[in-house]
């Protein structure tokens, strides 16, 4: 039996080509604010973010690995996994890492060479000052390692500003793009790191190095080998999307969700409160909210995606999830009807096992900070 010809927007396209995948890369560049070399991935955000690490660290090297959420612990673990020396500088999950905290490390460990930081850790809802600690970094002469796959979209990232050398982004948190296709800025130390790094992977699916010498070294005239079509194609329109709104308005629209979730929180009342205590050190990609004692979170969530599925609620990971429910307001869900819909589907789980809350209330205090 044959099939008529038919045709779908996602098959029988033409090839992606060079001098695309390169526009595509400046557009990257220009959303993060960098001359440095951009270096775009073809896979999740976990593959640069591995390849960065492993491209510039070896048993020579000795890191502070900033601990504020599970990636600064997943980052230790490849460090390590290098055979750097690894000093560890956990700061407790609900607040920020300063950069005094920073200072006082480089002043214990002067050997320091190269520094790992989240930058907004959406699986605890904090962020962190970059800004300052880049200050701090650049003045001890280190390399600066950051991940800005969360905070991309919704709050500044400044690369060159802040003296960032390996910076790595993913589009499928606040930008709203695709998941499959991630970034990478590059400084000239970083890439000089690597090249003088005898572990550093080549020939390999996580080498940085074999970017920089068969495509950046090359003019960018010739791909390592065929992208992921679809997803390039997803990252260009929504970096199209992003320079149209504008990347203050979709800033904006991060900031006023986070404030409209806090807010709405504290007044619908029953205990529960929001996790990162401080509100200039929570992210605007997504609120992390304690739940009352006797309360189990996963249990909350599960009553409350109940009746809709889609609303952007999950418990906290591992041991956090008795403890915290998150509201992963970003991209398309970093709207007021996303954030009401939540609160009124966590009161009314909560009042179903008896905790007495005020939705109403939270709908009124959550409509605020639109306006």
């Amino acid at each position: 039996m044959t099939h008529p010809a038919s045709t779908h927007p996602f098959l029988d396209l033409a090839p992606l080509s060079a001098a695309r995948f390169a526009a595509i890369e400046d557009r990257v560049a220009r959303l993060l604010g960098t001359e440095q070399d951009v270096v775009i991935m073809q896979g999740e955000a976990l593959l640069p973010l591995e390849g960065a690490i492993r491209g510039t660290a070896g048993p020579g090297t000795v890191a502070l690995n900033v601990i504020t959420g599970p990636y600064g612990q997943t980052f230790g673990d490849w460090l390590r996994d290098c055979g750097a020396t690894v000093i560890d500088l956990p700061v407790p999950f609900h607040t920020a890492v300063t950069a005094d905290q920073v200072r006082e490390a480089f002043a214990e460990h002067p050997e320091i060479d190269f520094v790992s930081l989240v930058h907004a850790e959406a699986a605890t809802g904090n962020t962190n000052p970059v800004a300052e600690i880049g200050e701090v970094v650049r003045a001890h002469g280190a390399l600066f390692y950051l991940d800005a796959v969360a905070s991309i979209g919704a709050e500044p990232v400044l690369v060159d500003a802040w003296g960032v050398d390996l910076c790595v982004i993913g589009a499928q948190k606040a930008m709203g793009g695709p998941a499959g296709v991630s970034a990478v800025s590059v400084s000239e130390r970083a890439w000089a790191r690597m090249a003088s790094n005898p572990r550093a992977p080549r020939r390999s699916y996580l080498s940085l190095l074999d970017w920089k010498e068969r495509w950046v070294d090359g003019g960018r005239k010739a791909l390592l080998h065929a992208p992921a079509q679809l997803e390039m194609l997803a990252l260009e329109a929504c970096v199209e999307r992003i320079e149209a709104d504008g990347l203050e308005a979709v800033m904006g629209r991060h900031r006023a969700a986070a404030a409209s979730t806090r807010t709405g929180a504290v007044a619908l009342g029953g205990g529960l409160e929001p996790y990162v205590r401080d509100v200039r050190e929570a992210a605007p990609v997504a609120t992390t909210l304690r739940v009352p004692d006797g309360v189990v979170a996963s249990e909350v969530v599960a009553r409350a995606v109940a009746g809709d599925p889609g609303l952007p609620l999950v418990a906290g990971g591992g041991a956090l999830a008795k403890e915290m429910i998150r509201v992963n307001h970003y991209g398309a869900d970093a709207g007021v009807g996303v954030v009401r819909g939540c609160l009124a589907a966590l009161g009314a789980a909560l009042a179903e096992q008896g905790v007495t809350v005020d939705v109403e209330g939270a709908l009124r205090a959550a409509d605020a900070p639109w306006h």
